[in-house]
């Protein structure tokens, strides 16, 4: 699984860079805005469901095929739904025929993410190998195809139809993997008992994934609308390169956290140390990466896509720290999940949300597309940061951060 993550950020990073000086900033743009619009809506396609069909699996094995042929249906439901909601969504836009042709050839890859449901099967089995190898097959063949249509000089059309493609392939590789199981089909199976409670525990995780997609895209949906696709292609240029580094906190998280969780069981002021070393260890690590990068943006931005995109390089040199609070949020998220309480996490990321939106609103018209870098970056800081303060139960988790973002020299000398 790490493998593959790691070769889909390089393969999806490089190749990306080899697509965006291929298309140019303007069509690069119209490309960015259609992925980032339908992924506005992509929340509603899931139903938040992923995470509930592994617990469900995991605790009663037995009822594999009601569940996974419940969250089939239900998910096949979900995305003619989103087919539906876009079809609505698109009338209100300032897009062309061409633009909206492009949204709804990507758009319907989410259909075939209904078979997503077998990788929650392979989760609950701790088989995610062979998820693993699926995504590696899509991606291979995605950035080949990509490659390809450079090398013979393609029209946009031919990089869109590529992200259906991806979906499919992922579908059918699933699809045949399952298969191999040799335990039978689960499409003839559908509860509507099973499909409410279903829902029930999922709407909370539909709002949170349409904030979450909200605030993290919403940006370049707004660009667009304000100033145009060369604007948009030129922000998302320099977006790439700085989340590029975002898997980085996951993993560290992920690695550390369940020794953080052990010390919880026994001493709470061991717990909080080691927490307060993790926030700091996220803190040296971004400011870290973006010092160098804020020097040296317009230089690594003409470099790798070349001097079409030469204005992007102020927006990555501001994007780049809004990694400060990415990676303090995934430690955030982590402790919500230990201390049990997502509904807050899930407030924080609606303010951020929000926060989002208001500030794009009033900055971008000013600052232009370095209004949207500043915009996301105080969003970020919003979410993981100071909506801490709003309730007690994470109050201290505010001054564990602010402790975090002032330098101090024993903060690596604590006890473990």
């Amino acid at each position: 699984m790490f493998g593959e993550q790691v070769l889909r950020i390089v393969a999806g990073l490089f190749v990306g860079i080899y697509v965006a000086r291929y298309l140019g900033p303007e069509q690069f743009g119209v490309y960015s805005y259609a992925l980032a619009f339908v992924a506005l809506f992509s929340a509603i396609a899931k139903l938040g469901l992923d995470g509930i069909v592994v617990r469900d699996l995991v605790n009663h094995p037995d009822k594999r095929d009601t569940y996974l042929g419940t969250a089939f249906w239900l998910k096949l439901m979900g995305a003619l739904l989103t087919l539906a909601t876009l079809a609505i969504a698109v009338r209100f836009t300032g897009n062309n025929a061409t633009t909206n042709l492009y949204i709804f050839i990507i758009a319907a890859g989410l259909i075939f993410q209904s078979l997503e449901v077998v990788d929650s099967y392979f989760q609950s089995k701790v088989l995610s190998k062979y998820v693993s190898i699926a995504k590696l097959i899509q991606l291979a063949l995605s950035s080949v195809l990509k490659l390809y249509f450079i090398f013979i000089q393609a029209d946009l059309f031919w990089f869109v139809l590529v992200s259906l493609i991806d979906q499919i392939t992922l579908a059918l590789s699933l699809a045949f993997a399952y298969w191999r199981q040799r335990i039978g089909g689960f499409f003839g199976h559908f509860e509507i008992g099973t499909a409410k409670a279903m829902l029930k525990n999922s709407w909370p995780l539909i709002l949170s994934g349409i904030a979450i997609i909200l605030y993290m895209r919403i940006d370049q949906i707004m660009i667009k609308e304000m100033l145009g696709e060369r604007e948009v292609g030129l922000y998302s240029a320099a977006v790439r390169l700085s989340e590029a580094w975002y898997f980085v906190p996951v993993i560290v998280t992920t690695s550390l956290f369940p020794a953080i969780v052990n010390a919880r069981k026994t001493d709470q002021e061991l717990y909080n140390k080691r927490l307060q070393r993790l926030y700091s260890v996220m803190v040296y690590f971004a400011v870290g990466v973006a010092l160098p990068v804020t020097f040296m943006a317009e230089s690594i931005v003409v470099t790798l896509y070349g001097t079409h995109y030469q204005d992007a390089g102020t927006v990555l040199s501001i994007h780049i720290w809004a990694g400060l609070f990415v990676g303090l949020g995934v430690v955030n998220g982590q402790w919500f999940l230990a201390e049990n309480l997502q509904h807050l996490a899930t407030r924080n990321t609606l303010i951020g949300a929000a926060a989002n939106v208001a500030l794009n609103l009033i900055l971008i018209p000013i600052y232009g597309i370095r209004g949207a870098a500043f915009a996301t970056f105080i969003s970020y800081a919003v979410a993981a940061y100071l909506s801490l303060l709003i309730n007690i139960k994470t109050r201290d988790r505010f001054f564990a951060i602010s402790r975090s973002l002032i330098p101090s020299k024993d903060i690596f000398h604590a006890h473990a």
